[in-house]
């Protein structure tokens, strides 16, 4: 039986509001959920800076975010080390700058979060400094988290993630092994420059005694300079904060 236009126009409108609906609440059940997960994923990223991932796989979501709430204080600074409480009078805080939207501004008009890996002692006692990293691999966006011991010159550890680089090439900045080689490396040269780490081309050489390079990955290198400039670019943004932070702490420590 053949339908009228008008019938097959008032089906359409229902169906299309039925569905319309029915989306609507999904998103407003899963979005909270999705919010959390995302939340959640950052803080395993933060923490894997400073701690291993298997302690980290080791924890329930609660036992991270406890976790997080007593062992992670943060700040936001702006590109001259100045802390930021507000941004356009809406007050901010380093876990809600979204580092992927910052990285599209100029870089005088970026949030820097700093987060602060504190101690058992509590707020006085910090082990080490925690700053973003934002860039562009091969295909598309890297970043991760990297620690710099209270000397805020040694790697005390970092956590390397990617959106879309060739596995078992360029997504290897996600393996342990290979984030491992940044640890205890220099960010600064002997005259107090920033250098930050080279990750070299190629693979299979020793860089031990040299504290501003690690091995490369085979296959990779487009992805390893992506990695090298997020560092150096970013650690540059930083720089005042560092070297301030540097110099409040060497004075305390006469």
């Amino acid at each position: 039986m053949q339908q009228s236009n008008a019938y097959i126009i008032t089906f359409s409108v229902i169906l299309t509001v039925i569905l319309g609906l029915l989306l609507s609440g999904t998103s407003q059940v899963l979005g909270p959920m999705q919010k959390e997960a995302i939340a959640l994923d950052k803080k395993k990223q933060i923490l894997g800076a400073v701690i291993s991932a298997e302690e980290i796989e080791a924890m329930t979501p609660a036992q991270i975010n406890d976790y997080y709430s007593k062992r992670i204080s943060s700040i936001v600074v702006d590109i001259n080390g100045k802390e930021v409480t507000e941004d356009a009078g809406v007050p901010v805080t380093a876990e809600t700058v979204d580092i992927a939207k910052n990285y599209k501004k100029p870089a005088d008009q970026r949030l820097f979060p700093v987060f602060i890996f504190l101690g058992e002692g509590g707020s006085d006692d910090v082990e080490s400094y925690i700053f973003p990293l934002y860039g562009a691999g091969l295909w598309d966006a890297i970043w991760g988290f990297i620690a710099l011991d209270t000397d805020m010159n040694t790697v005390g550890g970092i956590t390397l993630a990617h959106a879309g680089e060739t596995p078992g090439l360029g997504a290897r900045i996600t393996e342990g092994g290979v984030q491992e080689r940044y640890v205890g490396k220099k960010v600064f040269d002997e005259s107090g420059k920033l250098v930050a780490v080279q990750m070299m081309k190629g693979e299979g050489k020793d860089y031990s005694d040299d504290p501003h390079k690690v091995d490369g990955m085979s296959g990779a290198t487009i992805t390893a300079n992506g990695v090298n400039t997020m560092l150096k670019s970013y650690l540059g943004h930083y720089e005042a904060f560092i070297k301030e932070k540097s110099s409040s702490t060497a004075v305390a420590g006469l």
